[in-house]
């Protein structure tokens, strides 16, 4: 099998999984439910999309770990300044308990859904057989948010069981790219400057949503120009051979997935692609993820 052949599929199930599963991260029901608990609202919007507050997001993606502490939270987020993170979880439980805001994450996102597609829109009896499909051969050795999701009972909606299961593969994606950018040598500041690069954005610009400071990412930077991944701002063909080899691995945790959706995974990809249009047409997913913006790349 090729590098291609390896690829080619994982990636364009991940691109097409995406705005279904992350439009959580976004749901103005998801927003009003937080806000209903204490948090603050959403601090704004990019453009139609309402952006999430940072304590309410890292408390409620976090919840399926149960009522982990901050440093817990920050582990399995990765990418994150840990400094930023603990602190917003300390506050978070100091307002509700893991159980309580996992439920209003679900609801929220069901909801969202709900309103943009409808409680049973064309081929979700079918998207769920397939996503179920799709996680059947995967371990939860290693991947904590995946394994934290795993331990939930489907919601009895069907966009909710379609969402909750696509959920899990996109956190088992996630998890596997943590420890294959760990595997590559690099640490959370590192892997954040090469990717913004690699995504064909300027450099500081998406890893700042990650709360690094300047000096920290001054010396991340130096650390890449060392290893001769960077000069002068730019990607040398060093870094994109090492950054692309990070989702090649990232793929190849991925295998199982497409092995088991088999002749299906282009029926699933088929069925999310129209979704995906309606939740980004409705403001319920920016217009262009990191999925997006790494296809535009190649």
């Amino acid at each position: 099998m090729t590098e291609t052949d390896l690829s080619l599929p994982a990636r364009r199930l991940a691109a097409a999984l995406e705005p279904f599963a992350g439009q959580v991260y976004f749901s103005r029901e998801c927003h009003a439910l937080y806000e209903g608990l204490g948090f603050s609202p959403s601090p704004g919007q990019m453009g139609e999309v309402a952006l999430p507050d940072g304590p309410a997001y890292f408390t409620s993606r976090g919840s399926v770990l149960g009522q982990a502490p901050g440093t817990v939270v920050a582990a399995a987020f990765g990418v994150f300044n840990p400094a930023a993170v603990m602190p917003a979880v300390d506050f978070g439980w100091s307002l509700t308990d893991a159980s309580t805001i996992c439920d209003a994450r679900t609801a929220g996102a069901v909801g969202q859904l709900s309103r943009i597609l409808g409680a049973a829109p064309d081929g979700i009896e079918r998207a769920i057989e397939l996503l179920g499909r799709a996680g059947e051969r995967l371990r939860p050795e290693g991947r904590a948010l995946y394994a934290g999701l795993l331990a939930l009972e489907l919601p009895r909606e069907p966009v909710g069981a379609a969402w909750r299961l696509a959920d899990r593969l996109r956190e088992y994606r996630g998890d596997a790219h943590i420890a294959a950018w760990l595997d590559g040598g690099y640490d959370a500041t590192e892997i954040g400057l090469l990717t913004e690069l690699y995504w064909g954005l300027p450099m500081r610009t998406y890893v700042r949503t990650r709360a690094w400071s300047d000096e920290q990412l001054d010396e991340a930077e130096a650390r890449l120009i060392e290893r001769g991944l960077v000069v002068d701002g730019a990607m040398t063909e060093a870094g994109r051979r090492s950054r692309e080899e990070v989702e090649v691995a990232t793929d190849r945790q991925c295998q199982p997935i497409v092995d088991g959706l088999g002749d299906g995974l282009e029926e699933l990809i088929g069925i999310l692609m129209p979704w995906d249009d309606e939740i980004r047409a409705a403001g319920g997913y920016p217009p262009a993820g990191p999925h997006t913006l790494a296809g535009r790349r190649r």
